[in-house]
């Protein structure tokens, strides 16, 4: 684990994963706190969040984005054993995340998000670039906050 982290890193790392094609929204949210982080899990844990693009699997639902950053959350804070009461945690961060998301975004619905867009055009790309680097950055910043990670 690290001792600080550069935030505008974080969030152009997200964003080139999903502006160059690497990994969707919630993918690359996952894959950027992991890695700058340092946290020592395999990457096969990323595969975990490859349903949730476009809205969980194309459905439109939650921004991919949004998940990708609940799914890190629950890395640092979720629980492993029965009755953990950690689980707190991780649901109060990542309802902050979400009214993070909302009260700039207005909604969380990608199909809302989305409206009058053709999937795939430049439009709809740029939005979501913004909208991963924005979820990666906002997601690092709770999660340093509460462990006492240094941001610069």
């Amino acid at each position: 684990m690290v001792d600080k982290i550069n935030i505008s890193k974080i969030k152009k790392t997200a964003e080139n994963y999903y502006k160059n094609g690497d990994f969707f929204c919630s993918e690359a949210v996952l894959k950027t706190i992991i890695d700058e982080f340092q946290v020592d899990i395999s990457d096969d844990v990323i595969k975990l969040s490859s349903g949730f693009p476009v809205g969980m699997g194309n459905s439109g639902c939650t921004c991919g984005a949004i998940s990708g950053g609940i799914m890190a959350i629950g890395l640092f804070f979720g629980r492993k054993i029965p009755k953990d009461p950690s689980v707190n945690e991780a649901m109060s961060l990542s309802a902050e995340l979400h009214n993070i998301f909302k009260a700039k975004q207005k909604s969380t619905c990608c199909r809302v998000l989305t409206r009058n867009m053709e999937l795939g055009s430049e439009k709809h790309m740029e939005q979501c670039v913004r909208f991963t680097g924005e979820m990666a950055e906002e997601t690092a910043k709770l999660i340093a906050d509460k462990l006492n990670i240094i941001i610069i």
